[in-house]
């Protein structure tokens, strides 16, 4: 499995802890920083790593942040992603059970080491159930498709009826 991993400065520490985790569980991880604790913006991390998931570059990815908020807020702005911010073990198993999340954003200031790598663990190691859950997740893929021509059609300044 290949992970792509990013953090703001809040995030940096705990991101550290957490790549040396997934690179002894022998996962190929792609750093898209910070790479110090010097002040960045979260959404340029953020953004980097939602998209290199979106793009099918990497399997999954995992962002850190003091709270997550910004975080998560940010990669969900990305089409495909599916970006869950989780707190316990039992939110991360039902991120990945019944969302099928493929971005895990944790806060680093709420969350010590030891239960944040018990929470990326059970992330990494959950399947998605499928079933009633597929549907649902379905959904909001196909409002991600049936949107994104919209979407376009917007920051290119054409109105609906120039993008009919």
């Amino acid at each position: 499995m290949k992970i792509a991993i990013g953090s703001d400065h809040r995030g940096f520490e705990a991101k550290e802890r957490i790549k040396a985790l997934l690179q002894s569980l022998g996962l190929e991880v792609v750093d898209h920083g910070c790479y110090d604790k010097r002040a960045c913006d979260y959404p340029d991390i953020g953004l980097a790593v939602a998209q290199s998931v979106s793009r099918g570059e990497v399997d999954r990815g995992m962002l850190f942040c003091g709270s997550g908020i910004g975080m998560s807020i940010t990669a969900n702005k990305v089409h495909g992603v599916r970006a869950a911010l989780c707190h316990d073990e039992l939110t991360a198993q039902m991120a990945r059970r019944h969302n099928d999340s493929n971005v895990l954003c944790l806060p680093a200031d709420l969350v010590g080491d030891a239960l944040m790598q018990g929470i990326v663990r059970i992330w990494l190691n959950t399947e998605f159930e499928g079933g009633r859950h597929a549907r649902r997740v379905e959904k909001i893929l196909a409002f991600e498709r049936n949107h994104r021509h919209e979407d376009q059609r917007e920051s290119s300044g054409q109105t609906d009826s120039e993008g009919k």
